[in-house]
């Protein structure tokens, strides 16, 4: 085995031809995987394209191994590459969008039209009377240069709709390189140039490197979306219930100093009753964002339940009558509503429950006795 073989020759062809199979099986599980835990379109053709793309690398495995290099071959890998190119971005723009029939007749009409151009591969032969090698080459062109049209129709219409765009855009210029490539080497100089046979080898494993990582991100990103959602109220953005309960209890198992802050907006049912529900979920939305820009340096902000909101203070340099009294204010001069706040503090022996119910005591005081005000455990 010599460095020829490893870097240009029918060996590096292979390697390449190898590494983009097994990183599209790859590409391939966890597209499986996410169609079959979540059915979504995207993943769907994401998947078959992929089935596409590894027939496509495997019949070039096995003509490299056969040595078998027939028009009919040719023709095969090159309709394989259009369909799954076309297929691989209509996934990757499914992912994050929903699809109508006018998206499905496009991105299906590119594969017809090629299909269409494709007409030329098989009338070459008949319309031109020169060698064997240039009636392959003159079959090939209507394809090839087919290729360019989906590449520059997909980097200026599909970017714009998706995310991760830099990244997507990358990978389509990579694979306008390869392209280039491919055909200056073959049309330009017989494939025979080294450095471009190099880079025909390399830039194929540099392209699906970029869209499993795509593909990678894109699984974070689903997986951060879930686990924000489980943490997360829908109408506030603060943390839930449970998540807020766990987080004091944490603190508290490790005897850290905390405070706990439990606010209750005041008449809010009269605002719901008078003024409409949609009010009331805008006024809950600017309660808990004074509540998240308050606790974002010393804690963590929660909604309890219904208007009840409560932070768990873990500085302990915060003067917490002053912290609560800010509060208070901020929702009194920003907000067309008031609220009455009490808070309690740890101390050894209590438990996460006790110090939530001893805030929620301290703000019952301070409901009962004026409202809009705040109380301290005593």
């Amino acid at each position: 085995m010599s460095v020829v073989d490893l870097l240009y020759g029918e060996l590096a062809s292979l390697l390449s031809n190898v590494i983009v199979f097994v990183i599209v099986v790859l590409m391939f599980v966890i597209s499986l995987r996410l169609f079959l835990d979540r059915r979504k379109k995207g993943y769907m053709s994401m998947t078959i394209s992929l089935v596409i793309v590894g027939l496509q690398y495997l019949l070039k495995i096995y003509v490299s191994f056969s040595a078998i290099d027939t028009s009919l071959t040719s023709y095969t890998l090159l309709m394989l590459k259009i369909i799954s190119f076309v297929l691989l971005n209509f996934g990757i723009y499914q992912l994050y969008n929903r699809t109508t029939r006018k998206q499905y007749i496009f991105f299906y009409g590119l594969i017809i039209m090629g299909f269409v151009v494709s007409v030329l591969h098989f009338s070459v032969p008949q319309m031109y009377s020169g060698t064997p090698q240039q009636v392959r080459l003159l079959q090939d062109i209507g394809l090839e240069l087919y290729v360019f049209v989906l590449v520059f129709l997909c980097f200026y219409m599909i970017p714009p709709y998706v995310g991760q765009q830099s990244k997507y855009q990358l990978a389509l210029t990579v694979y306008f390189c390869i392209q280039s490539v491919h055909l200056v080497n073959v049309y330009m100089y017989g494939n025979t140039q080294p450095i471009l046979t190099i880079a025909g080898n390399a830039l194929p494993v540099v392209f699906y490197l970029l869209l499993f990582m795509l593909l990678f991100d894109r699984v974070v990103e689903l997986m951060q979306a879930i686990y924000n959602s489980s943490i997360t109220d829908g109408l506030t953005r603060l943390y839930n219930r449970k998540f807020f309960y766990n987080r004091v209890t944490q603190h508290v198992q490790r005897h850290l100093p905390i405070y706990i802050l439990f606010s209750d907006i005041d008449n809010f049912k009269k605002l719901n009753d008078t003024q409409g529900h949609q009010m009331g979920d805008d006024v809950l939305k600017q309660v808990a964002q004074i509540m998240k820009e308050e606790a974002e340096d010393c804690g963590i902000a929660g909604r309890y339940g219904g208007e009840e909101m409560v932070v768990m203070v873990t500085d302990p340099g915060i003067k917490m009558d002053a912290f609560a009294e800010r509060v208070r204010s901020r929702i009194e001069k920003e907000t067309i509503v008031t609220a009455s706040i009490g808070y309690s503090k740890y101390k050894n022996g209590v438990s996460a429950e006790e110090l939530i119910k001893q805030a929620d005591e301290a703000m019952y005081k301070a409901k009962t006795s004026g409202k809009n005000k705040v109380v301290k455990y005593a």
